[in-house]
C-alpha cells in the first residue's frame, strides 16, 4: 500500500476512529449498517470513511449500489486495522486493571478439544499461575466448529484458537499441537456389531459399512473434515446419513442404535467403558487426525498468552491426550 508518499513519518495523521469505521463497513458492506453498530450517524460514517481514503490517497472500496465492496487496498489494509484495534483494546484493558490484561485470555476451542481437553488444562493454567493469578481476573471461552474459531482469531476477536480440523485462514500461523485417533462406534447391541463379532478377524468389511446409517457432524466442523478425508475415499458417499449439531449427540444417537459413527476416541471413552457403545473393527485403514493451536501472525501476545501457548506445548509432549 503506498500513498501520501510526501507526508511526513513523524505525523499520524490516521485516526483509530476511523479504522474502526472502515472494519465495521467492510464486515457489514454499507455505512448504515455500520452506523448502527459503532453508534454513529450514517453521515458521520459515510464521512469517516471518505476522509480515511483521502488521507491515504487510496480507494478502499467498490461501489456496487448502496454495497461497498473491499477492494485490493481495502483487503490489504483490513488485517493491519485489526491488529491496531486489537493493540489499542489491550492498552485500554492495561490501564483498567494492569493485572487483569496481564492475565485475561480469549480463547476459542473447537468442540471435541473445548469440551475434552480445554477444561484440564485451563486448571493446570489457573494452578501454575497460583497466588499470581490476578483478583479480578476474567477470561473467555468461546466454543464452535473449526471454521468459526479460525474467523474470530482472524477477526482478532480470540486471542487463540485450538482446533482439530485444518484451517484454511491465511493470516494464522498454524502450530501442530496433538494428535487424536478417529474411531468407528456402534451401540453394543447393534446388527453391526453382532456382525463384527460374526466377521473374520471380527473385521467389518467396506460393503457393511456402505449400508450403515452414518451419524455426522455439520460441515464445518473439524470432526465432519477428518471424517469425510478419511472415510469417502473408501465408502465412495454416505448412501444414509443423519447429520447432528455436536459430537456429544451423535454417539448418545449411536448408542441409542441410530446409524455408527466415526468420533474421537476422546468422545467415545465414557459410553464404551460403560458398555453402551462399542468400537468396531474395519478394514478401515487407522484414522488420526492432526491438531493444531492457531494464533494471528500480527497479534501481539500478552505474558498469559505466552505462558498458555507455552503449557499448551508442554502438555502435549508429555502425552495430555492419554490422560
Amino acid at each position: 500500500m503506498t500513498g501520501n508518499k510526501g507526508a511526513g513519518m513523524d505525523v499520524l495523521r490516521l485516526t483509530l476512529r476511523q479504522l474502526q469505521v472502515f472494519v465495521a463497513v467492510a464486515r457489514s458492506g454499507s455505512t448504515t449498517a455500520a452506523s448502527a453498530q459503532i453508534a454513529l450517524s450514517q453521515s458521520a460514517t459515510s464521512a469517516a470513511v471518505n476522509e480515511l481514503e483521502r488521507l491515504l490517497s487510496l480507494k478502499l472500496f467498490d461501489r456496487a449500489g448502496k454495497r461497498l465492496l473491499l477492494n485490493d487496498n481495502g483487503r490489504a489494509l483490513q488485517p493491519r486495522a485489526l491488529a491496531l484495534l486489537d493493540g489499542a483494546a489491550d492498552i485500554e484493558r492495561m490501564a483498567w486493571d494492569g493485572d487483569a490484561q496481564a492475565q485475561s485470555l480469549r480463547i476459542g476451542a473447537s468442540t471435541t478439544i473445548g469440551n475434552y481437553l480445554l477444561p484440564q488444562l485451563l486448571a493446570t493454567h489457573l494452578q501454575a499461575r497460583g497466588a499470581n493469578a490476578a483478583p479480578t481476573w476474567q477470561s473467555r471461552v468461546v466454543i464452535g466448529n473449526t471454521a468459526e474459531i479460525c474467523a474470530a482469531v482472524a477477526a482478532f476477536e480470540l486471542d487463540v484458537g485450538l482446533i482439530e480440523g485444518p484451517c484454511h485462514e491465511p493470516t494464522l500461523d498454524v502450530t501442530a499441537w496433538l494428535r487424536d485417533d478417529m474411531v468407528v462406534v456402534a451401540a453394543t447391541d447393534s446388527e453391526v456389531a453382532r456382525l463384527a463379532g460374526e466377521a473374520p478377524d471380527h473385521r467389518i468389511p467396506l460393503r457393511t459399512l456402505r449400508e450403515q446409517v452414518w451419524l455426522l457432524r455439520e460441515p464445518g466442523s473439524g470432526t465432519r473434515e477428518a471424517t469425510d478425508q478419511s472415510l469417502l475415499p473408501h465408502l465412495r458417499s454416505y448412501r444414509r446419513s443423519i447429520e447432528l449439531g455436536s459430537s456429544e449427540a451423535i454417539k448418545h444417537a449411536a448408542a441409542a442404535g441410530l446409524g455408527v459413527a466415526c468420533l474421537s476416541a476422546w468422545v467415545v471413552a465414557d459410553l464404551v467403558a460403560a458398555g453402551r457403545l462399542v468400537r468396531l473393527a474395519t478394514t478401515l485403514p487407522a484414522m488420526t487426525r492432526q491438531c493444531h493451536l492457531v494464533v494471528h501472525r500480527q497479534k501481539h501476545p500478552t505474558a498469559a498468552l505466552r505462558d498458555f501457548l507455552a503449557l499448551a506445548t508442554a502438555e502435549a509432549g508429555e502425552g495430555m491426550a492419554a490422560r
